[in-house]
Formats: C-alpha cells, sequence, structure tokens
C-alpha cells in the first residue's frame, strides 16, 4: 500500500462522432492535471513451486474543475454546446482495479520471469455543468461507463542483491466489437529494498493509457456514447508487507 502521485491527461467526447467533439478536459474545462491519491495491491503466490501467482490492484483519481473557457468558436459535447467565456464546472473520477494471473516460466534465485493473462475494470464518471456568461442560461450533462478490459502481461523481477529487487511489468491490449473500440497500455518499473524480512519499501512509475468509444452497446456491459481517453503517469511510494517462508 503506498501513496501514488500522478500527471493525468484526458480528452473526453458524449454523443457520436458527427454530433459532438474530444474535448481536453485539462485545457479546455480545467480539470486538475496533478493528483495525488491512495493505492492498494497484493499478491498471493500458491502451488509447492511458488510459480503460479494472483494479483490484485487498485488505486482511483478524483478530479474536478471550474473554469472560463478560453475558446474562439462555440464546440458541442453531450448535446450542449459551450459558447466562448462560458463558464464550466467539471468533475471526472475514475476508478482502476486490476485482477490477474501470471505463471513463472523461468524462475531462479535472482531472476523471475511470467506470463499471464488479467484484466482491467474502469467505473468512469463524467460531469459537467456549463452557464452562458452572455445570456446566463445553465445546462448540464453527464455520462458514466464501468469498461472491462481483458489484458495480456508480462512481467520480470530481478535480485540485484538479496535486500534489493528491480520490478518490471508491461500489459497490453487491444479489442474492436462492432461499434465498440477499448484499448490499454500498462508499464511499470520500480525499486525495492527489503529492509526487515517480513517488511521492504518500494518507489515505482507507472504509465497507463486508456482509450474507450463506443457508439452502442455491441460490448457486454456497455451502454455508452461516445469516447473517453486517459493518460496516467504515476510515481508510488510505497510499503510492503510479506508474508511467506
Amino acid at each position: 500500500m503506498g501513496a501514488n502521485f500522478a500527471t493525468n491527461n484526458s480528452d473526453v467526447r458524449i454523443g457520436t462522432k458527427g454530433a459532438s467533439v474530444s474535448v481536453d478536459a485539462e485545457e479546455i474545462l480545467g480539470l486538475d492535471t496533478n493528483t495525488t491519491s491512495f493505492k492498494v495491491d497484493g499478491y498471493w503466490r500458491f502451488t509447492k513451486r511458488r510459480k503460479h501467482r494472483l494479483d490484485f490492484s487498485w488505486f482511483f483519481t478524483r478530479r474536478s474543475g471550474d473554469n472560463v473557457v478560453g475558446i474562439q468558436n462555440p464546440i458541442e459535447i453531450g448535446g450542449i454546446t459551450i459558447n466562448p467565456n462560458a463558464r464550466t464546472n467539471t468533475e471526472f473520477n475514475v476508478d482502476i482495479y486490476q485482477v490477474g494471473y501470471s505463471y513463472s516460466f523461468f524462475q531462479d534465485d535472482r531472476l523471475d520471469l511470467a506470463v499471464g493473462v488479467g484484466a482491467f475494470i474502469m467505473p468512469i464518471s463524467f460531469k459537467l455543468d456549463v452557464t452562458d456568461n452572455l445570456t446566463g442560461n445553465f445546462s448540464s450533462t453527464s455520462e458514466s461507463i464501468t469498461a472491462p478490459l481483458p489484458v495480456f502481461n508480462l512481467r520480470a523481477d530481478v535480485a540485484i542483491t538479496p535486500k534489493w529487487f528491480l520490478r518490471t511489468k508491461a500489459q497490453v491490449f487491444y479489442l474492436e466489437v462492432g461499434d465498440f473500440r477499448g484499448g490499454i497500455t500498462d508499464t511499470l518499473i520500480g525499486v525495492e529494498y527489503m529492509a526487515f524480512r517480513h517488511v521492504g519499501f518500494g518507489l515505482n512509475v507507472e504509465n497507463i493509457q486508456i482509450a474507450v468509444e463506443a457508439d452502442g452497446n455491441d460490448y457486454p456491459e456497455i451502454d455508452f456514447l461516445g469516447r473517453f481517453d486517459y493518460n496516467y503517469i504515476g510515481s508510488m511510494l510505497y510499503l510492503k508487507f510479506y508474508f511467506g517462508k
């Protein structure tokens, strides 16, 4: 478990391509770019040779923005027209749950190489309130989606010394079903120090890029018109508890 310090970048479109445009949520809507959050992750190795492993992690970002829009021409999003100098109030929340299984195909005292499969489950919610400063008209739109995306993963752990470890991981997937398109890449690198037998400390850097676009309900559990693009770069300082021999 640990603290996450992240830089976020998001593009949002609500509605079909012809009826709406993608909006840079940080530049146009004034969403916070930098966030701090809490992350929990863990894993369990099982079987006698400890080659099989189950992973779980969860973290979130909660962002808001209050902005006077500095655009030259009106833009359309979710049936709302945003005119120049309109005031916007925005909320954009993302939870990322990860579950996975991996198998260590090579394992010795110094190196652990593994391949596996998993899934990202991402509840995403977006809300936009717009007040036209010229007419005083108020309008609002919101959208939410829970996007489950499977991934393939590759993991490499290296014992630099008996107490220092290098941790790396890469996950990737792309899926297109009818009018649904979803893609994800996730890369992580970190160092870990096992200060005591059952307690360690670590620092890692992770980049997650997610794109979800849907113009119908061709993908199970997705009833959404629009597109979310989300780019996350975060560093995590964490405390590790190890239970085992």
